[in-house]
Parts: structure tokens; C-alpha cells; sequence
């Protein structure tokens, strides 16, 4: 039974959640029925006197069975699943006895919902656990009465922010924000005190059934919570840009929910609920960031039959930005690290970055000062190559220059064991060709971080035509070892990510040669669902080292005999470097002006320079050319088989250069477009404004066939 139901010599009835087969309690027919017949045992049991309700399981319950959700189409559907299960959560907490949840384990979504309907809740306190309602990270929202019970539990100012960007609480924030009652050490004593807490409260009621029920710092309609609801929504637009549904849809559900009774607030929540389900937006999104993510931890790209492997000393090459940040993210697994760099002082720079950030996280209560001493210990910041003997693996984050890594490569390989993995961090050199300067070239591999390390949850593992299935499993476990996602790709120029992320500046950069007006064009990236502006991006990453990329590839296509097809944004990055002297961010003038008080600003000139033209594009028609140019060129590199995998196409695109997530990936917008309909307008798009929208070769075939990406 997926309900064990226990009644001790108190009268006290403990129900403990386990579904059988099943690491992880989820709510669908096979739980909810057997837990529908016990509230029904225990309305008819007057020996009952109060009821805990706990898990089985390490932890308490994750929340809907997201299948169920994801094959629903009809929204009457959706609205009568929300509507059945708050129908048995409103049994639960009228059922006449005190209800008490013993959570062990992370409650999440729906748990957290089905928590909320029991009187009292005590939780284990242990960090691993989180607490919370993430549905919008999935483009849902709670269903379960979670947009109306937890509002009038803490109130809705903070309520809102919760639901809102799907944060997740250890148990001691959740205590802070009045969500949790009461923390116990361990199992015993949780269930312990859930069972004193039901025979001390016999007449035990819900908040918002008590006749003088009072919202905490007011409802909807309270002079305290006018200012929230004038700014809120515009405040969530300015950052969603109106791309997620479900945004807007709990704060309805919330607004709404705090003008009438409970009753009405849990059904208004059902119909915003259906709204969602079947939203193209939650498809996207269930699709890639649940099934495509999932599929990706759980090691599809990674070789079988090659056991699995753990770093336990690691050497980085270069203490810049990146290698101090490949440096910090593995000590923080507990790995030891050789930080390796020219010159001492740059070494000791490298690791006073993890001091940096561990000073943050004591400081937001993340991290104690014996954390702190324990990550530096791990730490060796050195200019001797004799320190990493012993090395497991070693990653080069040395400056884009073949010569350069042709040297530290060999140098490294004269000291570390033959068994050891060697890994170059480049972004854009060919992994094979690099590979040439090693004397084991199936141990080497590319192992492709994103700035900021400590931030970024990908990494791009790219296989060299020499790299053997050990190494790039070695690479894989590795990646996971250090909390990251991997995706593996195939070498070739740029590999996936950089080749596929640079159209979408240089896409913004060509609207600007053609004289769009530079405020518009970072305006459509950002309805687009970018995370910023086309040229605000170029100054990130650099106009000098784009320009020194150019000039790189243009002398490697005449060395290997191919022609050369330029974009029209070269143009635009030669003049900003050459004549106009604006490098980027680095020096504070690029296309932005970047003062050292103040927020950056669009460069005042830069009309003067790139003259705006008298009949300007429409927005749509922007926002298009910007997701087109990145979705063609992401289905280039599947035909290509520079990416071997749809899910490691598309999360590499949300988590390596912020694809819009609401699209669900570069595939999965051309899928949710329909192929046959993005050929078309590819092809129009193409017409106008030049062949780089020309759509791939198998997307034509595609469209002829009527396939599309599979899941």
C-alpha cells in the first residue's frame, strides 16, 4: 500500500507516505486513492484523536507526477484535477482532529500544498532539505491550493515572491518565513513531536476557518497592500516581458484569491491552473527543463559500460576568471586543486576568489568560517608544474593561444601519472588540433565552462577525433561530480554553444548596420526572452576579442583552402575597435557607456555613427530574426553532428547562453513552431535579408516528411 496507516495506544494515527517501486513519493491515482480512504477511516473513527502524516521515503514528497500533467490537452481536464485533489486536502484539515505533517525529507509543489492543509508542520533540520512551491520554473502553477492557503498563512507580501521565482527553503528559512512550526534533530523526535503537538491541540483549526480570521499584513483589498498590487505586476513585466503565463497567472490567483472567501479563491486557482497546463509555454518547458534535464543527469550522453569515476586531486592551469572558478566550484565538492599560474601573485589572486565567495556565503548564512578555512585548505596556489604530480585531471584555462597550451600541455604531461585525463577550457580552438601537442591524445578532452563558474550550470564537453569513451566518461563524471549539467558535442569550429550563441549578438549588430535604432533592437532581444540585449552582450564578451576571432577564422579558412562568407556584422565590430576606439565593457565604452558611478547607458553617438533609417522594422520581425538566426544555426549543428542529442541541444542552449526558456530550447522552438511553418518563414526571412535564414538542409527534409525533433 502506497498509505501505511498506524494508530497508537493515543489514539494518534500515523499515516506514512511510500509508494512501493518508487525512490520518490509523487501525487497520482496510486497515492492519492489509498490516502482518499484513510482521511475517509479517519472521519469514521471517533478513536482517532489527531493524525501525522510523514513519508517512507528519504524524502517527504515531491509534489504532481509531472506525466500525468505534461499529456494533458483539455483544460476542464486540468481543472478538474486541481479541483479533486483540493477537494481531498479540505477533507484532510475539516476532518475534526489535529493534523500534523512530520516532513523528513525535501516537500516540494504539491507536498508543500498538501503540508499547508495539515494544522501544524514539523520538519526535519537538516540543510539537504528544500521546502517549497517551484511550479513556475515549469511554467505551472500551484494547483493544490498552494496560491491561496500559503498567502493567508505568512501573508501576501511574502507569499508572492516565493511562488513567483519558485525559491526553494532549507527548513531553518522556512521556520524564519512561518512556513515550518517546528525543527526536530532527528526522525524520532519529529514524529514524536508532531504526535505531542496533535494531543496537546485537540480542537485544532485551520487559519482561515476561524471566524476571526484576519489576513497576516492585510488582504487584496488592504490600504497596506495597495502599493504591491500597483507595482508588482509591472515590476514582474519588466523582467518576464509578459513570456511566462504562470507569472502573471499567480498573482491573479493571489489578487483574486485575497478579495473573496477560501472556497472561491481555491476555484479561481483551478481555472488559472488549467490555463497553464495547456499553455505552449509549459509544454516547452516541462519538455526540456523536466524529461530532456532528467534524461541528461541521468547519463544518456555518457558511454556505457565504463564504471564510474571520481576526482580527487584536480590541476588548473591558469588562475584567471575561469580558472579560479573551475578552481572554487571543485574545491567545493571537497576535491583537492592545484591552482597553477605564471607568476605567484597571480596564483594567490586566483584563490582569493574562492575567499571571496565563501566570505558572501557566510555572510548570507550559507557557508560557517570553518567552511571557509576547509575550501582554502584545499586550495595549493603555485607556479611549480612539479605540484601536479598526482593530478587525476587537469584543465587548461590559459589564453586563447595554441602555442600557449602547446606548451603547458607538454609541461604537465612530463609530471602528472599516465592515467591522468588533460582538459583545455577553450571556447573556440578545435580540440583535435590542440590534441596534437599531447603525447596521449585519447586522454584529452574539452571541458567548456561558462563564465561565471560559480553561477553557470553548464558545461560543454567536447570529444576530440582521438578522444577515447573512458576520458569522456571520465569528463562526464566529473562535470556531475562538481553539481554541473554536461551536454557532449562533437569538435568542430566554435563547437555548439559559442558557434550557435555568437549569431545572436551578431543578428543584433546587422539590425544596427541596417539602421534599426539601437533601444529597439535591445528591446526585441529582451521580449525575445534573452537575458539581455544583443549589444549589451557584445560588450560582455568583448568587440576586440570578436574582432581577433574574426581575423583568426578568416587566416584558418585560407589555410584550409575553404571560401569565406562574411556577416554583416563584421563590419560594425571593425569600426567600433578600429575607427571608433570602443573595445567593450573591459573598457568601459563599447556600444554602452559604462561609467564608474552610475548604470551603463547607451553610447550617445551611436546613432551618429550608425544612422537610424527612416522606416524601421517592427518588433516581431526583430524578435524573429534574433530566435531564427539561433534556432537554424542550432539545427545546423544536429545535422551537422557537431550535437548528437536534441536534450543536449536544447538545455545547452537555456543554460549556456540563455536561450528564452519559455521556448524550451533552440529545437524546441522550431518544434513548437512547427518545422513546416519555420521553413516557410526562414525562407521568406531569407529573401529579404540575406541566406544566413536560409533553413538547414534537413529542416527542409524534415518539413517534407513532416517529422519533427524528437523529445
Amino acid at each position: 500500500m502506497s498509505v501505511q496507516f498506524d494508530i497508537d495506544n493515543d489514539g494518534i494515527a500515523t499515516l506514512t507516505l511510500d509508494m512501493p517501486g518508487r525512490s520518490m513519493n509523487v501525487l497520482n491515482d496510486d497515492l492519492t486513492g489509498p490516502f482518499k480512504e484513510a482521511i475517509e477511516r479517519i472521519e469514521n473513527d471517533d478513536a482517532i484523536k489527531g493524525v501525522v502524516i510523514t513519508s517512507g521515503k528519504k524524502d517527504f514528497l515531491a509534489g504532481a507526477d509531472i506525466d500525468g500533467v505534461y499529456a494533458i490537452t483539455d483544460p476542464a481536464e486540468a481543472f478538474r484535477l486541481a479541483e479533486d485533489y483540493k477537494a481531498f486536502l479540505r477533507r484532510l484539515e475539516t476532518c475534526g482532529r489535529p493534523v500534523a505533517a512530520a516532513l523528513n525529507g525535501t516537500t516540494l509543489g504539491g507536498g508543500l500544498e498538501l503540508a499547508l492543509a495539515c494544522h501544524y508542520r514539523v520538519c526535519l533540520d537538516e540543510g539537504r532539505i528544500k521546502i517549497g512551491l517551484p511550479e513556475v520554473k515549469l511554467g505551472l502553477l500551484p494547483g493544490g491550493g498552494g496560491t491561496q492557503r500559503l498567502p493567508r498563512l505568512i501573508g501576501i507580501q511574502a507569499a508572492l515572491p516565493l511562488m513567483l521565482e519558485g525559491k526553494e527553503l532549507d527548513p531553518s528559512k522556512a521556520q524564519q518565513q512561518g512556513i515550518v512550526n517546528e525543527l526536530a534533530s532527528d526522525r524520532e523526535q519529529l514524529v514524536e513531536r508532531a504526535k505531542r503537538w496533535c494531543l496537546e491541540n485537540p480542537k485544532a483549526i485551520q487559519p482561515w476557518d476561524d471566524k476571526k480570521f484576519k489576513w497576516p499584513g492585510g488582504d487584496s483589498k488592504s490600504p497596506a497592500n495597495g502599493q504591491l498590487w500597483a507595482i508588482a505586476p509591472s515590476m514582474a513585466s519588466t523582467k518576464s516581458w509578459g513570456n511566462y503565463p504562470a507569472i502573471t497567472y499567480i498573482q491573479s490567483c493571489v489578487f483574486e484569491g485575497g478579495i473573496v472567501d477560501f472556497e472561491t479563491g481555491c476555484r479561481v486557482e483551478s481555472r488559472y491552473f488549467a490555463a497553464c497546463v495547456v499553455s505552449q509555454e509549459s509544454k516547452n518547458m516541462i519538455n526540456t527543463l523536466w524529461y530532456q534535464l532528467n534524461s541528461i543527469n541521468r547519463g544518456e550522453s555518457r558511454p556505457d559500460g565504463i564504471e564510474r569515476s571520481k576526482v580527487s586531486k584536480l590541476g588548473v592551469l591558469g588562475a584567471g576568471m575561469m580558472g579560479a572558478g573551475i578552481a572554487y566550484v571543485s574545491a567545493k565538492v571537497g576535491i583537492e586543486v592545484v591552482l597553477l599560474d605564471m607568476k605567484q601573485e597571480a596564483a594567490d589572486k586566483g584563490k582569493a576568489y574562492s575567499e571571496g565567495l565563501m566570505d558572501k556565503a557566510i555572510k548570507r548564512g550559507k557557508a560557517t568560517p570553518a567552511d571557509k578555512s576547509a575550501l582554502l585548505d584545499r586550495i595549493t596556489a603555485t607556479t611549480d608544474f612539479n605540484d601536479l604530480e598526482g593530478c587525476d585531471l587537469v584543465i587548461e584555462a590559459v589564453f586563447e593561444d595554441r602555442q600557449i597550451k602547446a606548451d603547458v600541455t607538454a609541461k604537465t604531461e612530463a609530471v602528472i601519472p599516465a592515467t591522468a585525463t588533460f582538459a583545455s577550457n577553450t571556447s573556440t580552438l578545435p580540440i583535435t588540433g590542440l590534441a596534437k601537442a599531447s603525447q596521449r591524445p585519447e586522454q584529452f578532452i574539452g571541458l567548456h565552462f561558462f563564465s561565471p563558474v560559480d553561477k553557470m550550470p553548464l558545461v560543454e564537453i567536447i570529444k576530440g577525433e582521438t578522444t577515447s569513451a573512458e576520458t569522456l566518461a571520465k569528463g562526464f563524471d566529473y562535470v556531475q561530480q562538481i553539481k554541473k549539467t554536461p551536454i557532449v558535442v562533437n569538435d568542430s569550429r566554435g563547437f555548439y554553444t559559442s558557434r550557435v550563441f555568437a549569431t545572436y549578438p551578431m543578428e543584433g549588430l546587422a539590425l544596427l548596420a541596417e539602421g534599426q535604432h539601437p533601444r529597439a533592437i535591445e528591446v526585441a532581444g529582451q521580449q525575445a526572452g534573452m537575458p539581455v540585449g544583443p549589444l549589451a552582450l557584445q560588450d560582455e564578451v568583448s568587440l576586440s576579442l570578436s574582432l581577433h576571432i574574426i581575423e583568426q577564422t578568416k587566416k584558418d579558412f585560407a589555410a584550409e583552402g575553404k571560401e569565406y562568407h562574411g556577416h554583416p556584422a563584421e563590419s560594425v565590430i571593425e569600426k567600433m575597435v578600429r575607427e571608433l576606439g570602443r573595445e567593450g565593457k573591459k573598457t568601459g565604452k563599447g556600444f554602452y557607456d559604462y561609467p564608474e558611478q552610475g548604470s551603463k547607458a547607451l553610447w550617445s553617438e551611436l546613432t551618429k555613427h550608425f544612422p537610424t533609417a527612416a522606416e524601421q522594422l517592427d518588433q516581431q520581425t526583430m524578435i524573429e530574426r534574433m530566435l531564427f538566426a539561433q534556432a537554424n544555426e542550432a539545427a545546423r549543428c544536429f545535422e551537422e553532428n557537431v550535437v548528437t542529442s536534441v536534450a543536449d541541444a536544447n538545455i545547452g542552449s537555456i543554460f549556456g547562453w540563455g536561450f528564452a526558456p519559455f521556448q524550451g530550447g533552440a529545437l524546441q522552438f522550431i518544434n513548437a513552431y512547427g518545422v513546416e511553418a519555420f521553413v516557410a518563414r526562414a525562407h521568406a526571412l531569407a529573401d529579404r535579408f540575406g541566406e544566413r535564414f536560409r533553413p538547414a538542409e534537413s529542416l527542409q527534409r524534415m518539413a517534407s516528411e513532416q517529422q519533427r525533433f524528437a523529445a
